[in-house]
């Protein structure tokens, strides 16, 4: 058996990539690790724990907590360290940037140590596209591009990746490291832009839309980049970096549009608001790397955010009683008043 430790797998792309491997990997174990803010939800992994439980276990801690993370790790026989945890919200990055230091700098540094510690037979990091920056039509990011993070969010993965990259030729560490187009699919939580709009739609509430909404943004479904993460551990030679999306660019302006028309919503929900400080105007990632491994996207666009929508359409229960408290502040502090 192979004992794996995935950190920050309570969140949205985290709960998925653990049901995709326990249902995959009869042979791994896994251990999730979370620190439970806002956006970890063990309701995520309400149906893992009940059909998984002698191969799943959960642990709630932080990755920035040296001692609880070296336990861990040693308690339980890691093999593989997979990272997910990270403050990874770009809104609350520009308010908030001392948390994604401390999580998505540190803590991968933590994670680092205790893979060189304990001598972890792979550690793989999971990034993101935004550590490229912004990049004119017709050009796509290549794993060779330098790094220019907009925001503190795309600024502190950055870091991280660089970490790692650093520790795999300082120490050897073994290290592959992924980085993600947008996410949609199950689980994600409402403050990304397609929950968001998605909820509000179904409530006849507004769709706030920064600027012109001309934004390009590459939106792969979850479990297409389940599956590209999985290849890259199996397949992915060490110390190198593989891009996971679908290649298809969409405008926000479309992205909501093509939400409204499925949920049968008038455009007019659409409400324009002033752009945020930094907003990148286009991503495009190269895949051709995680391709070469046999990888390929298994959604088109349309089909990725129709599957998406119905998921929100028959999981109200678990949207609405986070739609309150917190979030509710979250929303009033981020939108109100931004009106054009």
């Amino acid at each position: 058996m192979k004992n794996v430790l995935i950190t920050g797998a309570a969140g949205f792309i985290g709960s998925n990539f653990v049901r995709y491997e326990l249902e995959k990997h009869a042979d791994w174990n896994i251990v999730v690790y979370d620190k439970l803010t806002y956006a970890g939800n063990l309701d995520n992994l309400k149906d893992v724990a009940e059909k998984f439980g002698g191969r799943y276990r959960f642990m709630q801690g932080d990755i920035a907590d040296r001692e609880a993370v070296f336990g861990c790790v040693k308690d339980n026989g890691i093999d593989l360290i997979i990272n997910f945890a990270a403050d990874s919200h770009v809104d609350r990055s520009l308010t908030e940037p001392g948390s994604f230091i401390m999580t998505d700098v540190y803590g991968t540094y933590v994670l680092l140590e205790a893979a060189r510690e304990f001598n972890i037979a792979r550690f793989h990091q999971i990034s993101t596209d935004e550590v490229y920056g912004d990049i004119e039509a017709p050009g796509r990011s290549t794993e060779e591009d330098k790094l220019h993070g907009s925001s503190p969010y795309s600024a502190s993965k950055a870091g991280g990746d660089l970490m790692c990259l650093a520790y795999a030729r300082s120490f050897n560490v073994p290290v592959t490291i992924t980085r993600g187009t947008n996410n949609i699919g199950p689980f994600q939580y409402p403050e990304k832009v397609v929950p968001v709009w998605v909820t509000n739609a179904i409530d006849g509430l507004p769709l706030p839309m920064y600027g012109d909404g001309r934004q390009m943004r590459d939106y792969q479904y979850v479990l297409d980049h389940c599956e590209g993460i999985d290849v890259v551990i199996e397949k992915g030679a060490l110390g190198e970096v593989y891009n996971i999306g679908s290649g298809i660019e969409t405008r926000n302006i479309d992205l909501a549009h093509a939400i409204l028309d499925l949920l049968g919503k008038p455009y007019s929900l659409i409400q324009t608001i002033t752009d945020r400080p930094g907003h990148d105007r286009r991503y495009a990632i190269d895949n051709s790397k995680a391709r070469e491994l046999g990888w390929q996207p298994g959604h088109t666009f349309a089909q990725a955010l129709e599957k998406t929508v119905r998921w929100y359409l028959e999981n109200e229960s678990w949207w609405r009683k986070i739609k309150s408290g917190e979030y509710l502040a979250y929303y009033k502090k981020q939108y109100a008043g931004r009106e054009i």
